[in-house]
């Protein structure tokens, strides 16, 4: 996905580009902490952060947090999950949460080669009957605004009503998610680059054992 490959020069440069300028150093104690957590979790404080949640009452930045919370109350498969926000991401050129659900991918070893034909899913031999049913679903929903009902019958045909309300969440919090990062010209945080030195970082080790 060429949008991903982005240099650090790249970045930086869009980063300058934000509507509104990164708050660095906030005032309040809970996005003090906020920055603190993120940076641990993710190597550096992240740009919807500082550009967004900093100009907002605590309790915005915490229903953000509570997506990501409710997400793991889902029965759908992870690979599932994230092929889904990637997709959307991917229709919406969101270049921040296409880059941060990609390091997810690498953080949980899944088979990136499958989220590079996103594009080609209709026709890859990687993707189940299934799952092509699910990103036609997401493809015309998020496109169109609109979902045509034989679209909708052979989707039910692999998933239950409930998987298949969870589709709808994830596809809504997901467009969310991207238009904050849209809207503010939020572009990639290079997520990608630092999972996977963590995750070479983390193979050296064991191999050095």
């Amino acid at each position: 996905m060429n949008s991903l490959t982005l240099t650090k020069e790249d970045a930086n440069d869009m980063h300058a580009d934000t509507f509104l300028p990164p708050i660095e150093k906030p005032e309040g104690l809970m996005m003090k902490l906020a920055h603190y957590f993120t940076r641990r979790q993710f190597g550096k404080v992240l740009t919807p952060l500082k550009v967004h949640s900093a100009r907002l009452p605590t309790a915005f930045g915490l229903f953000y947090t509570k997506i990501g919370k409710l997400d793991k109350k889902l029965t759908l498969p992870p690979e599932t999950v994230l092929l889904i926000r990637e997709q959307v991401a991917r229709l919406n050129v969101c270049l921040f949460c296409m880059d941060i659900g990609r390091s997810f991918t690498i953080k949980a070893s899944m088979n990136e080669t499958k989220f590079d034909a996103l594009e080609q899913y209709r026709t890859s031999d990687l993707f189940t009957d299934g799952e092509r049913a699910a990103l036609d679903y997401v493809t015309e929903l998020t496109e169109d605004k609109s979902v045509n009902p034989e679209t909708f019958s052979r989707l039910a045909g692999y998933y239950s009503e409930r998987e298949i309300c969870e589709l709808v969440w994830l596809i809504a919090s997901e467009h969310l998610y991207n238009m904050t990062n849209i809207g503010l010209n939020i572009h990639s945080d290079m997520l990608c680059d630092i999972s996977r030195k963590k995750v070479t970082m983390r193979s050296s080790a064991v191999a050095a054992l």
